[in-house]
């Protein structure tokens, strides 16, 4: 595993002193059975060279009673993550469902001005809404910085400095290594520990029915089951590229698109919110896609 995704990622409670509501994240061998149960489908037609390839066999599906709202990459919109979270709001008052979940799907800092905001409204989403919030190369690259401050020129590059300035710090106007320790210290200081416990404890995936929630994407060749953090965070165009079927409807998002963009075997709601204002969700009813 690359020193880009060397952070350890696993689920548990945020330590902001009140409890969230659980969220029923993917237990231990839950991507094992997922994908035990998932080659048991039968396998897509190839089409012949020159023919449109056809249709999935079967509609991916969640369980009766679920409803998904997925959300793409925020990248430091907290405005148009209040939006999204009262639209959500505004559809389950007009459309009852028995367990809503809304899933983010990584990438919450760098870029966009509001880095903190988002964190805050997301922490204070979990106390009144299930929410699982997954891992994105972003915080990697974040953690990075805080454990190895002679990455900051990398994590400046990528919109670092915009998350800085979110916690009230101000960055070098140079790249003098000499003085990137101390503006990691002056950035955990200043940045709350329920955050930064956030931020340690992300998942990498989750599990609904036949889709499967990650950041970036799944290495194709490879089970579910043995998929690397590095790839489900930085993966790129192997994934994009591959027309097969994976074992599961993959959700995604890390690639930047115009429109979100509905494949046979994955679904891209990455629409660029930091540069575009356009912040995508995804509502997911049984076998039914929609956006709000």
């Amino acid at each position: 595993m690359s020193s880009r995704a060397s952070t350890f990622f696993r689920h548990r409670a945020s330590s902001s002193g009140r409890s969230p509501i659980p969220v029923r994240p993917s237990p231990p061998g839950a991507i094992s059975a997922f994908y035990r149960r998932m080659r048991g489908r039968p396998p897509a037609n190839r089409p012949a060279e020159g023919q449109a390839a056809p249709a999935r066999l079967l509609q991916p599906r969640i369980p009766e009673g679920e409803r998904i709202y997925a959300i793409g990459d925020i990248h430091g919109r907290a405005d148009l993550l209040r939006q999204k979270f009262a639209a959500i709001d505004a559809d389950i008052a007009a459309r009852p469902a028995q367990r809503p979940t809304t899933i983010l799907l990584g990438d919450y800092v760098d870029r966009g001005p509001q880095s903190r905001d988002v964190l805050e409204l997301i922490l204070q989403r979990r106390q009144t809404s299930r929410v699982v919030a997954l891992a994105g190369n972003h915080e990697a690259i974040l953690l990075g910085f805080l454990s190895d401050p002679k990455t900051y020129a990398d994590w400046k590059r990528l919109g670092g400095a915009e998350t800085l300035m979110s916690y009230g710090i101000l960055p070098p106007s140079g790249d003098d290594p000499s003085r990137f320790p101390a503006l990691a210290e002056a950035f955990r200081r200043a940045m709350p520990d329920a955050h930064l416990d956030f931020l340690k404890t992300l998942p990498l995936t989750q599990i609904c029915g036949d889709f499967l929630f990650v950041h970036a994407g799944v290495r194709p060749g490879v089970p579910l089951d043995q998929q690397v953090s590095d790839d489900i965070l930085w993966i790129r165009d192997e994934f994009l590229t591959h027309g097969d079927d994976f074992g599961a409807m993959i959700v995604h998002g890390h690639s930047r698109v115009v429109q979100p963009e509905i494949h046979a075997n994955r679904i891209n709601i990455d629409t660029g919110a930091y540069i575009t204002s356009r912040l995508t969700c995804l509502v997911i009813d049984e076998s039914e896609l929609s956006f709000i």
